[in-house]
């Protein structure tokens, strides 16, 4: 076995084994914070930290009341899909789908460990709903529509205080010619805008 130099750093992959699918990483002052898929578990949507994307320590749920969730009756598989966590002056914000139940949501929180905000309802989208914050104050959701073939990326503004759409969805994407397009997000680097999608 070779030896390790002394600065060399040693991580595990997976950085979290287990059961934590559909992960979202958002960095926040000092830290990186992760949220995951929990479906039909209650808490839902654990969160995590770190301070090197090597070392995680959990530190809540998103969603820890009823309030928020309520998956009584939820079969294997149903319940929260596929957060999406982001961070925008000081708040952060969760956004997904309860697929058999409220549909598309977001909530917020200051400290990521919680306390969260009850659900704020989006009104447009599959699944996989995802925030992007603007240069100019304008805040959009990118999320799936539509099923198989038929599966493709909408866009549209909201007001973030109240989830109320203030532009009607467009089609922003029909996908690859594949089967369900999912996961859309929406991303601007150096005055570019960049859609990403499974």
């Amino acid at each position: 076995m070779k030896q390790l130099q002394a600065n060399t750093i040693c991580y595990a992959n997976p950085i979290l084994p287990g059961f934590y699918p559909d992960p979202s990483i958002v960095k926040a002052e000092e830290y990186f914070y992760l949220i995951c898929s929990s479906f039909e578990y209650f808490p839902g949507v654990p969160i995590f930290r770190s301070p090197d994307l090597i070392h995680w320590e959990q530190i809540g749920n998103v969603l820890d009341r009823i309030s928020q969730l309520d998956l009584t009756g939820q079969k294997s598989s149903d319940g929260i899909y596929a957060p999406t966590l982001r961070y925008h002056e000081g708040i952060f914000y969760m956004i997904t789908t309860d697929v058999r139940g409220i549909g598309n949501f977001f909530v917020t929180a200051t400290n990521p460990a919680g306390p969260w905000s009850d659900p704020i309802r989006i009104p447009y989208g599959g699944i996989d709903p995802s925030l992007f914050f603007d240069d100019d104050g304008k805040v959009y959701v990118t999320a799936q529509q539509g099923a198989d073939y038929d599966s493709h990326a909408i866009q549209y503004e909201i007001d973030i205080a109240t989830g109320e759409a203030l532009s009607e969805p467009q089609v922003v994407w029909h996908g690859d010619g594949g089967p369900w397009t999912e996961g859309p997000h929406l991303y601007k680097i150096n005055g570019l805008y960049y859609m990403m999608s499974a």
